[in-house]
């Protein structure tokens, strides 16, 4: 994929894309986002694409549906880049006042996104795998993960988009029994967690 100083690359997604963009002075965060854009000023110095971060800490797919037109389809972006599918599930394993999104409506709600993208836009999609909830392999949040991620490959079949497959490289990365954390808390990344989930973004697109 050619990317160039022209390109518009567009993030949306929770938290993990978020990465504390509102306290940057860039606004693309401390995470993922970052070590991509990162990585263009290395390797292309003279065609760094343009880098818009919209993740919002918390988000579910729904969320993302009710800001899609402000914060997607009027970004002009020549690439849009998804990740959503850990809030859906993880609170269904917490009791936080706010609904979980079971998978249903999670295809449901992203299906539409993605018509409104093919439909008015020119962009190219690429939709990530949700990551992880917690470090375990086997782990109930990581269950109910499986049947999110067997969605975002098919709507990535449908719509032909890239699939940027960030479950399959974390939950391998786990079973190789590393001595190093890849998050925080289970959920959020640490340093390595966002090189992981840059690096496949990255290997993807090539």
């Amino acid at each position: 994929m050619n990317i160039t100083k022209n390109s518009r690359v567009l993030f949306i997604g929770d938290s993990i894309t978020d990465s504390d963009r509102n306290a940057d002075s860039e606004k693309i965060g401390f995470g993922y986002v970052r070590l991509i854009r990162d990585t263009f000023i290395c390797n292309q110095p003279n065609e760094i694409p343009t880098i818009i971060n919209k993740g919002i800490g918390g988000d579910r797919v729904i969320d993302l549906a009710q800001r899609w037109e402000q914060d997607v389809l009027q970004q002009d972006a020549d690439l849009i880049s998804v990740s959503i599918g850990i809030n859906d599930v993880w609170k269904q394993l917490k009791t936080t006042g706010i609904e979980p999104v079971f998978p249903d409506q999670f295809e449901e709600v992203y299906r539409d996104t993605l018509i409104k993208v093919k439909e008015r836009t020119n962009a190219q999609l690429i939709l990530m795998e949700p990551t992880i909830i917690e470090e375990n392999p086997d782990s109930k949040g990581n269950q109910l993960l499986i049947r999110y991620v067997e969605i975002v490959h098919k709507l990535s079949k449908e719509f032909e988009t890239l699939l940027v497959p960030t479950h399959t490289a974390f939950i391998n990365y786990l079973k190789s029994n590393s001595e190093y954390s890849l998050t925080t808390d289970g959920v959020h990344m640490n340093t390595i967690g966002n090189m992981l989930m840059a690096k496949t973004w990255l290997d993807t697109i090539k």
